[in-house]
């Protein structure tokens, strides 16, 4: 049964338990808008919403991470991510120093320098994707423009490693000074329609003189072979003639007049020869001394 007053009234217990039901809302609405999480691969800044100091622009508190609680209707928290962010841009213009537009298609990697993720939002309060096409897209066509305007059409194709080396020093300069860390920089370089033809045709006349060359080094490789080839062939024969020439001399002074009487008197079957010679005797040789000699 309700309690009742003196005039007879309940008492409103009712109403009172709804109004702290509702400050119990209010209150964990609150809290749940005042407190944040900023997780390892982010770094927090909490800054005051105005501030009337002109030595504190900005209101910057400093970073934060884990658990962030604060005020909602003063204060905020920002987050810069920390980890390796990438961007490729669209192509662009420049132009060199002998008047040639070479067209660059740049990539680049970087991260926030945590020590300095303060002064970033201190100076440009956006996030990295309003950064990427604004402040970090003119340095890089800075540092190709600048760059380019030291270097003719000739000298970026024939040296595009120092050229790129200057344009990622450049970069690097500029963005680090702001608290960016340039990672890698990669581009493609792309030369004009009338340049591009000239280097075409410039490397099929070197292709071509190079296999006119090495034609030539092949006849004279082939002709070296066949020459060395008939002198081979000529020793060869030489070695030959002057082998049998020493034979048959040396088989000449062997044969002296005995040995050869020997062989005909081993050969004679005792009939004198009939073969009659010039002086009108019936045997060529004095077969009296042949005979003699044989006893």
């Amino acid at each position: 049964m309700n309690a009742k007053n003196s005039n007879g009234t309940a008492k409103p217990k009712g109403k009172f338990g709804v109004i702290v039901f509702l400050l119990l809302i209010m209150f964990s609405v609150s809290m749940c808008a005042s407190c944040t999480i900023i997780d390892s691969s982010e770094i927090g800044i909490k800054f005051h919403k105005w501030s009337v100091s002109e030595q504190d622009y900005g209101g910057i508190e400093g970073t934060c991470s884990g658990w962030v609680f604060y005020n909602p209707l003063a204060t905020d928290v920002f987050t810069y991510p920390l980890h390796v962010q990438r961007k490729t841009y669209e192509p662009f213009r420049v132009n060199t120093k002998d008047a040639a537009q070479f067209t660059m298609d740049p990539s680049i990697a970087y991260r926030i320098n945590p020590e300095k993720a303060c002064d970033i939002f201190k100076k440009y309060r956006k996030p990295v994707e309003e950064l990427e096409n604004g402040y970090i897209r003119t340095c890089i066509y800075e540092a190709y423009r600048t760059c380019a305007n030291n270097f003719t059409s000739d000298s970026i194709m024939s040296s595009r490693a120092t050229f790129e080396a200057d344009v990622r020093a450049r970069l690097e300069h500029s963005l680090n000074n702001e608290g960016f860390i340039v990672e890698e920089f990669t581009s493609q370089i792309i030369p004009p329609e009338s340049l591009a033809k000239m280097i075409d045709a410039k490397n099929m006349a070197v292709q071509s003189s190079l296999k006119a060359e090495n034609e030539v080094k092949e006849a004279e490789a082939n002709a070296k072979i066949e020459i060395a080839k008939a002198k081979g062939a000529a020793e060869a024969m030489k070695i030959k003639a002057d082998a049998e020439a020493y034979y048959n001399k040396t088989i000449s002074n062997s044969l002296s007049p005995y040995i050869i009487q020997e062989d005909w008197i081993e050969k004679w079957d005792g009939h004198v020869p009939t073969v009659i010679n010039g002086s009108g005797s019936g045997s060529m040789y004095d077969m009296s001394s042949i005979i003699k000699s044989a006893k």
